[in-house]
This record gives structure tokens, sequence and C-alpha cells, in this order.
């Protein structure tokens, strides 16, 4: 995955960024949630799912849905992109120690797929 990310107009204002020991930090408990809430399945990440599983542990609530559907139609995607999109969601939810997925969540995942798809273009 790439992210492009703007310099910010007011990056002196803005408290410390995250050390490289403090994202490792984060990148670890992540993975520990991860394998805690699928210890009793033969995967251990939220790239992994599919089926049954991805609708039971990346559920989406009735708003999450209508967006994520909304945006599928608008910017012709397909399932499988559907599927990338919510597994994505629930990493960022994750990240955030979030036990459900939001529409942010959901937001955040389509702009990152969307610069997925630019740069692919662009090349």
């Amino acid at each position: 995955m790439q992210v492009d990310v703007p310099r910010p107009t007011d990056w002196e204002g803005r408290g410390p960024s995250l050390s490289s020991a403090e994202m490792r930090s984060e990148v670890l408990k992540v993975q520990a949630i991860q394998a805690e809430r699928y210890r009793s399945l033969p995967i251990s990440w939220n790239s992994e799912l599919s089926g049954a599983a991805l609708r039971h542990y990346a559920r989406l609530q009735k708003d999450g849905r209508e967006l994520l559907n909304d945006i599928l139609d608008n910017l012709g995607l397909s399932m499988r992109a559907h599927d990338r999109i919510i597994k994505l969601a629930r990493t960022i939810a994750d990240l955030e120690g979030a036990a459900d997925i939001s529409s942010a969540h959901l937001a955040e995942a389509v702009q990152y797929r969307n610069l997925d798809r630019q740069v692919v273009m662009d090349e």
C-alpha cells in the first residue's frame, strides 16, 4: 500500500509524531489484538478474512453498509475491492482500539484504496 501524504499547513503546531519504536509498539499491539481475535481460526490477520469470517469479524453497521454501497456504486468498484476495503477498515479500527468499524474507518480505507488505484494509473 502506498499513501500520499501532503505536508500539513500547521505541522509545527502539532504534538510530536510517533517515533519508530512507538509505531512498532502500536503495530505489535494490533497484531496481538488480531491474534487473540482469530485464535480459534486457521488465520492470524484481518487480511486473511473471507466469507462468513469476514462478515462475522468485520461487521458493518447499517450506516457503514450504506456508505460502502454508495462508494462502490459511485466508483464502480468490484466485490473484491469491497472485501479489501472492509479488511482495511477493520485494521484501522484496531489501530484506534475500536471494537466496531465506523463510517470514518471505511472512509479512510476507501481513501487508501483510491490512492492505490491512482498510483497504478499513473505508472
